[in-house]
């Protein structure tokens, strides 16, 4: 089965912070620009809800998803 991948568009990025109050293991916001830092690429299915709903609240949609989780 698939696993998860996590990709980010830091050019769609505005800041929000939605992602990082969602699934902190995943996602950091730069201290520099305040854009987005993927941490965890590949999340495991615990993390999965959390990472499809920062991808939902993101307001730039610069959160994709593809695969599923293990």
């Amino acid at each position: 089965m698939p696993t998860m991948q996590v990709t980010v568009n830091q050019d769609r990025c505005c800041g929000s912070g939605q992602c990082v109050l969602t699934a902190p293991g995943v996602f950091d916001q730069s201290e520099h620009d305040g854009l987005v830092r993927l941490l965890d690429p590949k999340p495991g299915p615990a993390s999965a809800p959390d990472v499809r709903l920062a991808a939902a609240l993101c307001p730039g949609g610069a959160i994709t998803l593809s695969g599923r989780p293990d």
